[in-house]
């Protein structure tokens, strides 16, 4: 019988810090670029989930972050100020405010994106087809919570 895999203490251990591994690399390739705004990886990841969600409120950001309006408030403020988002009063409630990428936003946030995507394509182009598919369920596993 086939020993099972990533299912003993050690196995596990291994596996966390490989994804963590993983993370710090793939951000460090984005430093420079974010370093060049004086943004850190919180402004990245604002940015990110507001382009695949354009017009998201504060309040949903806040919840796919899953961070504080206080902790929130500091980097869209910033992102404001750099002309990377955009507001807009949602139509339903007037006390909303819908965000958007801007022009430099967008810009900014592909220059960003292109950093990190090198090392992602350049991994999953070396793997085999059912390796990335497979990948890709454990990752949807480990981000939902789901056996």
């Amino acid at each position: 019988m086939k020993e099972l895999l990533y299912l003993r203490d050690d196995q596990i251990k291994d596996f966390i810090q490989m994804l963590y591994r993983a993370h710090r690399e793939t951000m460090l390739d984005t430093k420079d670029t974010l370093g060049k705004k004086f943004f850190g990886p919180a402004h990245f990841r604002a940015l990110s989930l507001i382009d695949i969600n354009p017009g998201i409120n504060i309040g949903e950001l806040m919840f796919k972050l899953k961070v504080t309006k206080q902790s929130l408030n500091r980097v869209l403020r910033e992102l404001a100020a750099s002309k990377m988002i955009k507001y807009e009063k949602d139509d339903g409630d007037t006390r909303k405010k819908k965000m958007f990428l801007d022009k430099e936003g967008k810009n900014f946030f592909e220059k960003v994106y292109f950093a990190q995507k090198k090392r992602i394509f350049d991994a999953l182009k070396s793997s085999e087809p059912d390796a990335v598919i497979k990948f890709k369920e454990i990752l949807t596993r480990i981000i939902n919570g789901k056996k």
